[in-house]
């Protein structure tokens, strides 16, 4: 176990990282059917685009690589959740291989802490692994937290996804070449 400073993350190819927050500490790790719960839990409490648990199921059992959760003393408080697409590519006319964030979210308490900035780069260094040329995620328009830590990390915003939430918000197609970093 490795314990760091304060909003140093630690990412590597390891199953688990264990990262110190002021007081607080972290561990990322692979997502296992047993965290279903707690999982669907934090998708109903964080967005409202709320998926039932076979959707979860069904992508960790077909890319368990690119799912993720974070645990706060021994409690999931985020996850993140991919999938490995082939697909016309956000940077040139050519069919690729990407991966597609599908899901991410960290529990009100939790954020601004670096959950979300840690769970991203988990899936970013994963993604160059499977031979991914790209990824790629939707956010709302209006999600400038989010929208902002994309940056951060790399994504541009490609287009606007006119009317794609159910409650009519536009999305941003935001993309990201890889290898990371």
């Amino acid at each position: 176990m490795r314990i760091f400073k304060p909003y140093q993350a630690f990412i590597s190819t390891t199953a688990v990282n264990y990262v110190g927050l002021s007081e607080m500490q972290y561990v990322v790790r692979q997502f296992t059917p047993e965290d279903l719960d707690a999982v669907v839990k934090i998708n109903r409490a964080c967005l409202p685009e709320n998926y039932p648990p076979e959707f979860f199921l069904d992508h960790y059992y077909d890319n368990s690589q690119l799912f993720w959760v974070a645990e706060v003393a021994g409690k999931i408080v985020g996850y993140i959740m991919c999938r490995l697409e082939y697909g016309l590519s956000s940077f040139e006319r050519a069919f690729t291989r990407r991966v597609h964030v599908i899901s991410i979210a960290v529990l009100p308490p939790f954020r601004r802490q670096g959950i979300a900035t840690a769970l991203m780069e988990k899936v970013l260094y994963r993604s160059s692994e499977t031979g991914a040329s790209e990824i790629y995620l939707e956010v709302r328009v209006s999600n400038t937290p989010a929208i902002s830590l994309y940056r951060k990390l790399g994504f541009t915003a490609v287009k606007v996804i006119k009317s794609y939430y159910l409650d009519g918000e536009d999305a941003y197609l935001m993309a990201r070449k890889l290898p990371y970093p």
